[in-house]
């Protein structure tokens, strides 16, 4: 019987495949929403944070420097091409602190509770039951959890739909995406004690901020 989900996993696999040669090129422009990002999780010296869906690991020179050398950050990348261009980061800035993984998030090995989490354009991921609760079992209570992505606007700025639907088309394969992306943040915080939705870029990006 078909699964709409591993379809969709596969579908995203090979896309990023293709586009990891020019992901930090496109990915350019959220430079500055990605550092607003990583100080909403208010990281502290020693914690661990999880970076889920890491690409080519542009958020992890933030998170490195958020936790300290005592901290860990472990990163979760399903693409092979992504992967190892987030390892080759890694071992340029000799960061021994820094632990990549190569697999589906439903599939990480976590070693140890979490005190914060990031999801940084990871909407196939968030739509994924088994991946966010792999990832909201390994975050200890009052964990903070950080989410940013496209979502629709309000009806009226139509020019912010236009972009978000380009983007989607591009970038998300997720069953049901144009629906989902009326609140794409659902599922994830139904699995949190608190949160709060703020929106930027022309209401066309969200951020989440919550509480495990």
């Amino acid at each position: 019987m078909p699964d709409p989900q591993a379809d969709a996993r596969q579908a995203a696999l090979e896309l990023y495949e293709r586009r990891a040669g020019r992901y930090d090129l496109e990915l350019a422009a959220f430079g500055a929403l990605r550092q607003e990002a990583v100080q909403a999780l208010r990281l502290q010296p020693g914690e661990t944070v999880l970076d889920l869906g890491c690409g080519t690991g542009l958020s992890l020179p933030a998170l490195r420097a958020g936790v300290g050398a005592r901290g860990l950050v472990l990163g979760v990348e399903q693409s092979p091409a992504m992967l190892a261009q987030a390892q080759a980061r890694v071992k340029a800035g000799h960061w021994r602190n820094v632990r990549l993984q190569g697999c589906a998030v439903a599939q990480a090995r976590l070693p140890r509770q979490a005190d914060a989490a990031l999801f940084f354009f990871t909407h196939d991921i968030q739509q994924q039951e088994a991946a966010l609760a792999r990832v909201c079992g390994h975050l200890r209570p009052g964990a903070r959890v950080v989410a940013v992505g496209l979502s629709w606007a309000p009806p009226w700025l139509a020019i912010s739909n236009l972009f978000v639907l380009g983007a989607a088309l591009y970038s998300i394969r997720a069953p049901g995406y144009l629906t989902s992306l009326g609140q794409p943040w659902r599922l994830l915080a139904a699995r949190l004690a608190s949160h709060r939705v703020e929106k930027r870029w022309l209401d066309s990006i969200y951020l989440l901020q919550g509480q495990a």
